[in-house]
């Protein structure tokens, strides 16, 4: 099994998002997503930089994904995820049906991103004919029912991914929380969600740590951690335990996830992989 680092969830300034792809650039990490999978309207970096940034990867010896975004809104964002789709040079990372069609229509492989509603076999079959290469595993599943699906998958036709490690994006809305928590329109947001390079902490009347804003996403407020489930995981015949970033830090835990390098002092959940509540943290 290795390690894959997601596409970065959240809205930074382009010279963070740069020092950070360059620190990628220099790490071990195999698979790399790059890409704004959350909203059009955040233009820091756009779609030639991330571009830009996928083929320095790449010559560092990255294996490199373009990702696209979860929700699709308008006839431009449509017209614009064309464009990643034909990129001409890098597989994609679809997180849309939209995105799926596309990919299926010009004949070109793609991965399906843990947005998909991939629950069942026959789905995922039927996905493999159509051109997907791999899927990361809806997050709220567990690993009763990878197991009962890799057996359905048998012989094995497509590459698994699990996100084992960030917070987690739980839903996307039309609505941005981000711009309607500080007063203003979604369409006039100033994009006040790159004051808050890891989202907005929501919590609970009890002060109790609920979610995190995220944009027009819904984030985890726990971290998930699977990190102690690597053993299984390969055992099941994952192929890939991917590492959400959130911070510079996350690098050093894609590089090699064996290692105990989050805040003691952090939140952590894996209630799914459980069967469980999402974030309960059973040890």
């Amino acid at each position: 099994m290795k390690t894959s680092l997601g596409p970065l969830l959240y809205c930074w300034p382009k010279a963070q998002v740069i020092e950070f792809y360059q620190a990628v650039a220099n790490s071990d990490i195999p698979l790399v997503y790059v890409g704004e999978t959350v909203c059009s309207r955040r233009r820091e970096v756009k779609f030639s930089d991330y571009l830009q940034i996928a083929k320095e990867l790449k010559a560092s010896g990255k294996q490199v994904v373009i990702s696209t975004l979860a929700l699709i809104e308008a006839q431009s964002e449509f017209s614009e995820l064309k464009k990643h789709v034909d990129n001409g040079e890098f597989i994609i990372e679809a997180n849309d049906m939209g995105a799926v069609e596309v990919a299926r229509s010009h004949g070109l492989p793609f991965v399906c991103g843990p947005s998909i509603n991939n629950y069942n076999a026959a789905t995922l079959n039927k996905l493999a004919t159509w051109g997907m290469q791999r899927f990361v595993m809806p997050l709220e599943l567990s690993q009763q029912w990878l197991v009962s699906v890799v057996d359905a998958l048998t012989p094995k036709r497509v590459e698994v991914e699990v996100f084992g490690h960030g917070y987690m994006p739980l839903a996307h809305s039309a609505r941005c929380f981000s711009a309607r928590h500080m007063g203003l329109a979604k369409d006039k947001c100033q994009t006040v969600c790159i004051q808050h390079p890891k989202g907005l902490l929501a919590q609970t009347q009890e002060a109790q740590p609920l979610l995190r804003l995220n944009g027009i996403q819904t984030q985890s407020a726990s971290l998930c951690d699977l990190r102690d489930q690597q053993a299984i995981m390969q055992g099941l015949g994952v192929d890939y335990f991917r590492v959400s970033p959130s911070a510079m830090a996350s690098i050093e835990i894609a590089n090699d996830i064996s290692k105990v390098t989050d805040n003691a002092d952090a939140l952590k959940c894996n209630g799914y992989w459980h069967q469980q509540a999402g974030l309960n943290m059973q040890s």
